[in-house]
């Protein structure tokens, strides 16, 4: 028996329900997008000023993470919204800039042990970190949310590397504290090792497209069965 494709107002169901969903995917992509370019131009700039190798990196690593905010806004725009191509276009894209952030975070934390680094204190920097570890895992809660509502991968991948930026960030935050206070320079960088190994892992299952199976997609027929704890990890 031949499968019958979905009707046109069934696919208009489908569209409208989502609707919702994509809007609020795009808006949360906007706040990282924009809170990545501030925090990117502070960190780089508070880095420098404190001769903190760690820090100008959490810097410069913003502007990768806000690559992944703004290929997840391309593939919600422009009428790619329900389209699969766009999605596993978009989802491997967001597997790249994992593998381009592991790299980075590695070559900074070997250097800066090699060349036994010792940033001055900067305050601006550690501000900028507490801001990060509160505001990212809240942007990362939701975007896995919208990601397994969607069966986006690309969206659930990008809320992956804000709890990425939240760890990079408390790496930073430890750091910064411990050379102030104890004078263990060498803790930030072997932090940052940690971190990237973690960027691989994250990196592999976004190319792959694992995204968490607790809630159900909203399908063609424009309905969804969400679980109780409706949350990827």
């Amino acid at each position: 028996m031949s499968s019958q494709a979905p009707s046109l107002p069934l696919i208009a169901a489908a569209d409208e329900s989502r609707a919702p969903l994509v809007r609020r995917a795009k808006l949360l992509s906007w706040l990282s997008l924009v809170w990545m370019t501030a925090e990117g131009t502070v960190g780089v700039i508070a880095g420098l000023i404190a001769g903190s190798v760690a820090l100008t990196g959490f810097g410069l690593d913003s502007a990768i993470e806000g690559a992944a905010s703004a290929i997840v806004i391309w593939r919600f725009t422009g009428g790619r919204e329900s389209s699969e191509a766009a999605e596993r276009r978009a989802q491997k894209l967001v597997g790249v800039s994992f593998f381009l952030l592991a790299p980075y975070s590695a070559a900074d934390a070997c250097l800066t042990l090699i060349d036994a680094e010792r940033p001055s204190t900067s305050w601006i920097g550690i501000g900028l970190a507490l801001g990060s570890i509160v505001v990212m895992p809240l942007l990362g809660r939701a975007k896995s949310r919208l990601g397994a509502q969607l069966g986006s991968s690309a969206t659930a991948g990008e809320g992956a590397q804000n709890m990425l930026c939240a760890y990079l960030a408390a790496g930073v935050l430890v750091g910064l504290l411990a050379n102030t206070i104890l004078g263990w320079w060498w803790l930030d960088p072997a932090i940052g090792l940690g971190i990237a190994a973690l960027a691989i892992q994250e990196g592999r299952e976004a190319w792959r497209g694992e995204v968490c199976a607790d809630c159900a997609p909203v399908g063609l027929d424009g309905t969804s069965t969400p679980g109780s704890n409706c949350e990827c990890a």
